[in-house]
């Protein structure tokens, strides 16, 4: 497997912001990531790009190296934390403020992407099976989720035999009419 890496160090810009790009182009094509970084709004993405074209070209160089760079992939990129430069600003009334300049150290690494290789084994059983899907019971609003619980329950209710005692008691008030 050809794979090839390369690493900046000392980048300034915070590895917080760097990250933000790396995202970006983890897993994809060395293609599509450096067409990625190009429309990239963000500063560090030229330093990324130039870390990447390195990149490529280590693993080129490399003993049975690709010469077209279609075959490779972002394998692995990571932006680690360089050393902090600290400056003092006036401030108000005598005081000062910090100001904090970090940099970054940024890691690229490309490979081939390896081969898809299936193993199909079936254990056990036969392919006449049929497995049945488990059913779920969801609480979504959509799917009526409350409605499912009272059916449930009523269902629990008339298996276990007890009565519903929400029935009203009727009354019927009799009034005696006299004829005068």
């Amino acid at each position: 497997m050809i794979e090839g890496r390369a690493t900046a160090k000392f980048v300034r810009g915070s590895p917080q912001k760097a990250r933000l790009v790396l995202d970006l182009i983890r897993g994809k094509d060395v293609d599509k990531a450096m067409s990625t970084l190009r429309f990239a709004r963000k500063g560090v993405a030229k330093d990324i790009e130039k870390v990447l074209r390195s990149a490529v070209a280590n693993a080129q160089q490399k003993d049975g190296g690709v010469e077209d760079e279609g075959g490779l992939y972002v394998r692995e990129c990571f932006a680690d934390q360089g050393p902090t430069l600290k400056r003092i600003r006036a401030a108000p009334m005598g005081r000062a403020h910090r100001i904090i300049k970090r940099s970054s150290h940024l890691t690229v690494f490309v490979g081939q992407r390896p081969e898809k290789t299936t193993v199909v084994t079936r254990v056990g059983g036969t392919d006449d099976e049929v497995v049945e899907p488990k059913k779920t019971v969801g609480s979504s609003a959509a799917s009526g989720g409350r409605k499912k619980a009272t059916v449930k329950k009523a269902a629990a209710r008339e298996t276990t035999g007890a009565k519903k005692t929400t029935e009203k008691k009727v009354t019927k008030k009799t009034t005696k009419k006299t004829d005068d």
